[in-house]
């Protein structure tokens, strides 16, 4: 039994309670639980955080970038040049001839698909992505990109306004300082105006990939991951375990272990990297193909001259294209084919605008 005076204490307690005045009752209640946060104006990047985790605060503005991991891509690695529209635009274009050289061959391909200020605006952060995979052989043995072809979409991002152009990749044989110069990029990069950088293993952020079919998550370049603009330029050549190196294989040099797509089975595992890093146009230097003995080559005799270039926002249709280049279908390419039933481009050379420039 409580007293009467207890009981009166308790009433007077209990309607200030329902009267909102009773602060102790506010302070041991339970907050309401968080407010969803507002619908997005545009469907999720791939790979972004579900939507009931709260976003993370921004880092403040002297804070190095790559002093945290990424779970999710920037909206710049996805974000894709919209292909041309179905009422006349080039949707690929093929520039021969060897007269003009690879690098007017690079500029006349890159004019039709719509010319380089479709993809980079004035201020624009650009990185060229080539082919630059060991420190042996020059440029002649077909395993790196034409520094030609780099120089000149170089220039062109610099006349477009960019405020800077830098390339770079990650070589599997050799020190990268020695096989940029190896290679002959470095010194035509440079007399271009642009940057060679040394991709520094602290840039590298670990990522989930969502809907991976093979590789669930890697670690992918910080700054590809950032950049406005992502030109893929690789070398059409030959490749012992993938059947050919192009656009989307040459993705591969924007992940720090190259060993983990291997072993989740390679095929699927560019697909799986191709749904976050994204290019926003492929170049393909098809000036000479290797045919044989890649990806590193170094017998002249593996080498055949083609004096080509392939351009498109479409890195699939661009190696599906490229493909025709060995006497062989995109379907006899297991990432291509995979790559096009993943919606992430189209093999269907009957179904798009091609522009073929004979000079």
């Amino acid at each position: 039994m409580i007293s009467r005076r207890e009981f009166l204490r308790r009433s007077m307690l209990y309607a200030l309670t329902l009267a909102g005045g009773n602060v102790l009752a506010a302070c041991n209640s339970t907050p309401p639980p968080n407010p969803p946060a507002p619908a997005a104006d545009a469907a999720p990047t791939a790979g972004a955080a579900p939507t009931e985790a709260p976003a993370a605060p921004p880092p403040p503005a002297d804070t190095p970038a790559v002093a945290a991991t990424q779970s999710s891509a920037p909206a710049a690695a996805t974000a894709v040049a919209a292909p041309p529209d179905a009422t006349g635009g080039v949707y690929l274009a093929v520039a021969r001839g060897q007269a003009p050289g690879p690098a007017e061959l690079a500029r006349r391909a890159i004019a039709a698909v719509g010319g380089i200020e479709r993809f980079v605006k004035k201020g624009a952060d650009v990185i060229v992505k080539p082919n630059i995979c060991n420190a042996y052989n020059g440029p002649e043995y077909a395993s790196t990109t034409n520094p030609e072809v780099v120089a000149a979409i170089v220039a062109l991002c610099l006349g477009a306004g960019a405020k800077r152009v830098r390339v770079m990749d990650f070589p599997f044989g050799g020190a990268a300082k020695d096989a940029y110069k190896k290679s002959g990029i470095a010194e035509a990069v440079e007399a271009a105006g642009g940057q060679m950088e040394l991709m520094n293993t602290l840039k590298y952020r670990a990522m989930d990939i969502p809907n991976a079919q093979a590789l669930k998550k890697t670690e992918i370049y910080g700054d590809i991951l950032t950049a406005d603009v992502i030109i893929n330029v690789p070398i059409a050549k030959h490749h012992s375990m993938a059947t050919l190196t192009l656009g989307l294989k040459n993705l591969m040099g924007t992940v720090k272990d190259r060993g983990a797509l291997h072993a989740s089975g390679l095929p699927q595992s560019i697909v799986d990297l191709a749904t976050v890093v994204k290019p926003q146009l492929t170049v393909i230097d098809a000036t000479r193909i290797l045919v044989a003995n890649g990806p590193t080559g170094g017998n002249l005799n593996d080498v055949k001259q083609m004096d080509t270039i392939i351009a498109s926002a479409d890195v699939v249709a661009a190696d599906a294209y490229a493909a025709t280049l060995f006497g062989l279908t995109a379907a006899d390419v297991a990432h291509i084919k995979l790559a096009s039933e993943r919606g992430l481009g189209t093999m269907d050379l009957d179904s798009i605008k091609i522009e073929e420039i004979n000079a």
